[in-house]
């Protein structure tokens, strides 16, 4: 082949060379931004709890005159007078009752009432889904009073049962909106197979669907444990009068109001940090399975 029988090289128009060039700066900008956004986020959340685990550590003069510092020893009594003296370990243990009873519920009629809504065709599912969903929309403070009054006539005033079914029914909207949502991605091919395999519905809920959901259900769990565990609106407005059925957020609200002028701050530092070791305990064991439930319903 000659020089002449060669394909001339292809050129590039002029007007199309470093086109690309301001996009990729826009590029780079944006991520650049959004990097230092969710840096200046993370300090925001993580540089407090380390001043507060720090300080339930320290005497109480060295968080008046040093509040900032390192505590010159780890004054470990801090938490077992917060765990005895203030009552925290009762309230930790009531509150771990509550909370495990209210999950549990939550989780067992959101997931059974969610797979209906998803998988089942009838007369009016549209109409009960937005019912369900709609109380997303519906504040918990706009009905405490009303709420007041319901729980002490059934006779469930300042027991643990009656909070347990208050909080799973502010749970349900949004556990019922999340798993309808999850349940829908599943394949309708193997619940077919099942059912052509003889297993009934019963069955083909919780032993195929259910354990094909365990992200999604592991995820709204965890959210939902959250929100029962900082909750501080409806303990304070239901749980009246036998301290010894408080829960961890009335009996830290108690142990910094009766602060007055003693500013026993180490053991209020102490009883902050004993309420937000399980928290953390919980998302850092979890917190591959809540990325991945968030992320499959959106595959579909």
């Amino acid at each position: 082949m000659t020089t002449l029988d060669k394909p001339a090289p292809a050129t590039v128009p002029a007007s199309t060379v470093g086109r690309d060039r301001p996009v990729r700066r826009e590029l780079g900008v944006a991520n650049a931004l959004s990097h230092g956004f969710l840096l200046l986020w993370g300090l925001l959340t993580v540089l407090p709890l380390i001043w507060m685990f720090l300080s339930s550590f320290k005497t109480n003069g060295e968080i008046l005159a040093d509040p900032w510092g390192l505590p010159s020893a780890l004054h470990f009594d801090n938490w077992a007078r917060a765990w005895t003296g203030a009552h925290i370990g009762r309230y930790f243990l009531n509150s771990l009752v509550v909370v495990a009873g209210s999950v549990s519920l939550t989780m067992l009629m959101g997931a059974t009432a969610a797979y209906v809504f998803a998988r089942y065709e009838f007369r009016g599912r549209q109409f009960f889904y937005y019912l369900f969903v709609g109380g997303l929309m519906f504040p918990v403070f706009l009905a405490l009073v009303p709420l007041f009054f319901v729980v002490r006539n059934a006779g469930l005033f300042s027991t643990w049962t009656g909070l347990i079914l208050v909080y799973a029914a502010y749970s349900l909207p949004f556990t019922v909106f999340f798993l309808s949502a999850f349940f829908r991605t599943l394949p309708t091919s193997v619940a077919e197979a099942a059912m052509v395999d003889g297993c009934g519905h019963f069955r083909l809920f919780f032993r195929v669907m259910l354990p094909m959901a365990r992200p999604g259900l592991i995820s709204v769990a965890i959210f939902n444990f959250l929100s029962h565990w900082n909750q501080f609106l409806l303990p304070q407005v239901l749980m009246q009068g036998d301290e010894s059925k408080w829960v961890l957020a009335q009996g830290l609200f108690a142990l910094s109001v009766s602060q007055g002028y003693a500013g026993d701050y180490a053991r209020l530092f102490a009883g902050l940090s004993i309420a937000v070791l399980p928290v953390l305990a919980i998302y850092v064991a979890f917190q591959r399975q809540v990325q991945a439930g968030l992320t499959a319903g959106q595959l579909k």
